[in-house]
């Protein structure tokens, strides 16, 4: 039977949010940040869960986070690294004997059933796979001088999200290879483009959603919390 992980990545120091609280931990409609998505991954088709968090955090997150919200497919609570890539690779690591993993930002809370079976039904057509929807704003390009060098057609662009989902042995062996040089590691943005720049794999892009933001500043908790309960009205909608 094969088996698919997620890694929910909930290490990040969170500057861009001015708080003392990791953003992770942000109480959002009441509930810490963090377990929207885990939620999300709990009832969706995933096996287990591997949730990588700040060395600190590791106590906390089992007993306030997995025990106290009941997350039973959360398999393991590892401790990062210092970069996000750091973070993922240790999460691969957690995550070894899965034939697919989908990586997603634990600050994406609007994650839901949709996208995650879309994004494994890719990792398993394709091999690897990105959610992200089209652009709606124009995108220009700058030069040093911050004057407009050229305009890309915006038919061809898309705001890139997380899960990315990957055949476990290709991101696995794209991650060995991005950690036997340093040279590598500059400029990793995402687990896509280590794909891209490690191998000569392809990453199919496929559909996320316009509510699937990341939280990164103070006003995106706002934003956030009206995304969830526009998501919630919607749904009883739909139900009625």
């Amino acid at each position: 039977m094969e088996t698919t992980a997620a890694i929910v990545l909930a290490a990040g120091q969170g500057k861009r949010m001015e708080s003392k609280v990791r953003k992770q931990f942000l109480l959002l409609n009441g509930k810490p940040l963090i377990t929207y998505s885990l939620k999300a991954f709990e009832e969706s088709r995933v096996d287990r869960i591997v949730l990588v968090t700040g060395e600190d955090e590791i106590p906390y997150c089992r007993k306030e986070i997995v025990e106290k919200y009941g997350f039973s497919k959360v398999a393991a609570v590892i401790a990062g690294g210092r970069e996000r890539y750091h973070s993922v690779y240790e999460g691969l690591k957690a995550a070894g004997d899965a034939e697919y993993v989908l990586i997603h930002d634990g600050a994406r809370p609007l994650l839901t059933e949709k996208i995650i079976d879309r994004a494994i039904k890719g990792a398993k057509e394709y091999g690897a796979c990105a959610a992200g929807m089209p652009v709606k704003d124009t995108i220009k390009f700058s030069d040093a001088d911050n004057f407009v060098a050229s305009t890309p057609d915006r038919s061809r662009l898309w705001q890139i999200q997380t899960p990315q989902a990957f055949s476990y042995s290709w991101i696995r062996q794209a991650y060995d290879k991005l950690f036997s040089s340093e040279e590598y590691q500059r400029g990793v943005t995402d687990d896509a483009m280590v794909l891209e720049a490690m191998s000569s794999h392809k990453v199919r892009l496929i559909e996320g959603s316009y509510l699937n933001m990341k939280v990164t500043t103070p006003e995106d908790i706002a934003v956030a919390e009206a995304l969830l309960n526009f998501s919630a009205e919607s749904m009883n909608k739909e139900k009625e």
